[in-house]
């Protein structure tokens, strides 16, 4: 309460008495209030929610009457996962200035899942991600598919040519966590197989992912996007899992109800350009679903 009161300039008190009142009207308490501070109920958490939203509409129409009225540039925050980054790096802002003069573009960097909440609370407006799930409020277009690889040490790769799922679940593996996209889909696939998977190392940070492996002892799942360079040089070796074949799917996403943006046209041959990019550095190891 103390923090929100400072951010929003005004006195503790008066911000206690405004959110009492707010529970009075809506007859349902929003914060547990105890020793430590406050932490929010269901309700105060679905109102915060909603409130977001609504925010980000205004926010929204407000940039979409001024540039029609005034010419003004339309402000575009785009979610990207760590892997397109890798693959196109400071390019992806450069492309956007010299393809969309009229779009101010903001990029946002996080894994999938952090994307999501975030198209979803309204602080992006558009989101690359992976293994979106169907969801009502989200329109959402599949645009292409990764390999899985095993990946290993270049004295441990035991071969050059695809392997087996269950081959590549004999190794020590360092994985991301539970809400990790790779890590579902191997653990769903291992169990649809009856396999054990032999994990030694939970790693939340890819590039610390890369250096354990590269040192030897243990190996990784991933997609190439995620270890361009090293895969490229032969810091590290990648083999194709093909038995069954595992791949992830990359979509375009956006809220289902999204106003379209004044220069949307721009903006879409913008989006297909990064796909069709992103695809090139993939090479072989990826294919285009449109």
């Amino acid at each position: 309460m103390t923090a929100a009161a400072e951010q929003l300039k005004v006195a503790q008190p008066a911000l206690g008495v405004q959110i009492r009142q707010l529970e009075t009207e809506l007859g349902v308490d929003l914060l547990v209030r105890h020793s430590r501070g406050v932490t929010p109920t269901a309700a105060g958490r679905l109102l915060q929610e909603r409130a977001a939203r609504i925010l980000a509409d205004v926010e929204t129409t407000r940039r979409e009457v001024a540039a029609i009225g005034g010419g003004r540039q339309d402000n575009v925050v785009l979610g990207v996962p760590p892997s397109m980054m890798l693959l196109l790096g400071p390019n992806l802002m450069i492309d956007a200035r010299a393809e969309m003069p009229g779009v101010h573009l903001s990029l946002v960097e996080e894994r999938s899942v952090v994307l999501l909440d975030a198209l979803e609370r309204g602080q992006i407006n558009i989101s690359f991600a992976w293994n979106v799930p169907e969801k009502a409020d989200v329109e959402r277009i599949a645009l292409l598919e990764e390999d899985l690889l095993l990946v290993t040490a270049p004295g441990e790769a035991g071969g050059d040519g695809p392997v087996s799922l269950a081959e590549a679940l004999t190794h020590d593996l360092a994985i991301a966590g539970e809400r990790g996209v790779i890590r579902n889909i191997v653990q769903g696939e291992a169990r649809r197989l009856s396999l054990e998977i032999r994990l030694a190392f939970e790693v939340h940070s890819v590039s610390a992912m890369k250096a354990l492996i590269a040192r030897g002892g243990a190996a990784t799942i991933m997609p190439f996007s995620l270890a361009p360079r090293e895969l490229t040089s032969g810091e590290l070796v990648g083999r194709r899992i093909d038995r069954p074949r595992i791949t992830r799917t990359l979509y375009a996403v956006r809220p289902a109800r999204a106003t379209p943006f004044t220069r949307e046209e721009d903006i879409r041959r913008f989006l297909d350009g990064v796909t069709a990019r992103a695809l090139a550095a993939m090479g072989p190891h990826a294919r285009a679903l449109r």
